[in-house]
């Protein structure tokens, strides 16, 4: 039977899908993206995060995010009759890409993750104006995305998080078809929006999929046109300046204080290089909280009481975004989102950037900081079970039952077994548990009667322990898949004490039971609800950002 002991420490940041870090030359990687080349990328490097030039990312981001709200009040119509809105509806851009992502997909856990890209085409009028001498072109020899932003909202529709990908990230780009040339491209390690460059939305997918683990369930894209259509829609967008700008490169000219903000100078501010301290990480926050204010006025009642500006914002917004037809198609869908968005301007909305570090390669490039970057995933993997209401004490025949006490992690013991041939895997668990509160007091292992590994995770209690259904019970909600908790304790080989990194903040009272996790084959994760500092200190709540002046 395997053993636990003396096993070094693995974090998940050793997952597969963390970006590696071997060397490559600009040039090569510039090449390996080729097949046809993606276009010149003219820009100048953009230096260390901590100060930046570079403007591509910051006009991508608001793109992507304005697609929620596209998607959010254009259903708002279908509220309001969808009849009177069926001609703008048809007018939504679709696109099937399924049949050219190649690689395998992680499982659909019924969550909704909905991928949010910028395309930076030229096309359209007044879009030839922005960017560099090269790009300015109709087509501008291709089409980018600087952005590159997960959308995940929660299954009881309350809350949401939004996960910006910087694009200068080194990642693995798994292999993808070429969007032109429907030809396979090998594996490669590049900039995470190369995979856009060359293998378009499919690979941009098979991307964020392989290197998260997470399902993509829909996407949308949204362009330079569409982003200035929709602010314009809504008529503007109030943003609050401490001093102002004058920046020619923006083309923006604004006084300190508030300023409504057409659609042409909101493309301007979100594009604004030279402001503050002029570091990247202020630029994003800025972004984000311009953001929050769109959807919340996209979600307002003002707007979508009025049928006049609701039917100009449906129509403008329908013709500006590009979706899979399974999201377009499906009016439910749609109206489930955009209901959810309503009630996310209230709740929060998080917008979260990866927590990074600078590429060890190439200091003018970012990896993702692991193991913290592996948590924030597996918090949204995780993130799949509505909560459900507390059991009622009455059996409905004049009886009454005990109600089920909510306990807390920190308030159960833990003894966990290895029921698997994979060595370290007791520990590996306990050390999960343990952050998150749970209080795990042994680890060891368990040997099946017929020797082999056990094929699905078990928790088991002591039967003579009232309250231990309970606390079993609050550990099975902590584990994906969920084990059904049995009564009985099973014989532990090895067992040893366990100390976790962090001494726990409490402990259980005397007499507190010992519930038994057997880690079986189909164990997946701990469900993560505490993240790292470096998450939430990369993290922007919406619904808090109404009066803030940048």
């Amino acid at each position: 039977m395997t053993d636990y002991r003396s096993v070094p420490v693995v974090t998940s940041g050793q997952d597969y899908r963390a970006a590696p870090t071997q060397p490559g030359s600009r040039m090569a990687r510039r090449a390996a993206a080729a097949a046809p080349p993606p276009p010149p990328d003219d820009r100048p490097p953009r230096g260390h995060r901590g100060g930046g030039s570079g403007g591509g990312q910051n006009k991508m981001r608001i793109l992507a995010w304005v697609s929620i709200g596209v998607t959010t009040v254009m259903v708002a119509g279908a509220l309001t009759g969808y009849t009177v809105y069926r001609d703008a509806f048809s007018n939504i851009k679709k696109k099937s890409v399924n049949s050219d992502i190649i690689n395998p997909r992680p499982v659909d856990t019924g969550a909704l993750n909905v991928l949010l890209v910028g395309s930076d085409t030229r096309a359209g009028k007044g879009n030839a104006q922005y960017g560099q001498k090269l790009a300015r072109t109709a087509d501008a020899g291709g089409k980018r995305t600087d952005t590159i932003i997960l959308m995940h909202i929660s299954p009881n529709r309350d809350k949401a998080r939004l996960i910006s990908f910087p694009r200068d990230s080194m990642v693995q780009i798994p292999k993808c078809k070429n969007e032109t040339t429907k030809q396979e491209m090998p594996p490669r390690r590049a900039m995470i929006n190369s995979a856009y460059s060359s293998g378009g939305i499919a690979c941009t997918i098979s991307t964020i999929e392989t290197l998260t683990g997470i399902r993509v369930n829909h996407f949308a894209e949204v362009d330079f046109s569409g982003f200035k259509n929709i602010v314009d829609a809504l008529g503007g967008i109030e943003i609050c300046l401490k001093s102002g700008v004058n920046d020619k490169s923006s083309k923006l000219v604004l006084p300190p204080g508030k300023s409504l903000l057409n659609g042409e100078k909101a493309l301007g501010y979100v594009r604004l290089r030279h402001y503050g301290d002029g570091s990247d990480i202020g630029r994003i926050k800025r972004q984000q909280i311009f953001l929050s204010k769109v959807i919340a006025k996209a979600t307002s009642s003002e707007l979508l009481t009025d049928v006049g500006k609701l039917r100009d914002f449906i129509a403008a917004a329908a013709g500006s975004v590009t979706m899979d037809p399974e999201l377009a198609n499906d009016t439910e869908q749609l109206i489930d989102i955009a209901m959810s968005a309503k009630q996310l301007t209230a709740g929060g909305v998080k917008l979260t950037t990866i927590p990074w570090l600078p590429d060890p390669e190439d200091k003018n490039r970012v990896i993702w900081k692991q193991p913290d970057a592996n948590e924030l995933f597996t918090s949204i993997k995780t993130d799949t079970e509505p909560a459900t209401p507390a059991p009622s004490a009455s059996t409905g025949t004049g009886t009454t039952t005990k109600p089920k006490v909510t306990l807390k992690p920190e308030q159960v013991k833990v003894q966990v077994l290895n029921g698997t041939k994979t060595f370290g895997k007791a520990r590996l668990v306990a050390d999960q548990l343990a952050k998150e509160g749970f209080n795990v007091i042994g680890v060891g292992n368990y040997e099946a009667a017929d020797g082999k590994s056990l094929p699905k995770t078990e928790i088991h209690y002591a039967k003579a322990v009232e309250s231990a259904p309970d606390h079993a019970g609050t550990l099975a909600g902590a584990v994906v898949p969920k084990p059904a908790p049995a009564e009985g304790k099973v014989a532990a080989t090895n067992p040893q004490p366990y100390t976790p990194a962090t001494p726990p903040t409490s402990t259980p009272p005397k007499g507190t039971p010992v519930i038994q996790l057997v880690v079986g084959e189909d164990f997946d994760s701990v469900k993560v609800t505490k993240l790292p500092d470096s998450v939430n200190n990369s993290t922007i709540t919406a619904s808090e950002q109404k009066s803030v002046c940048t």
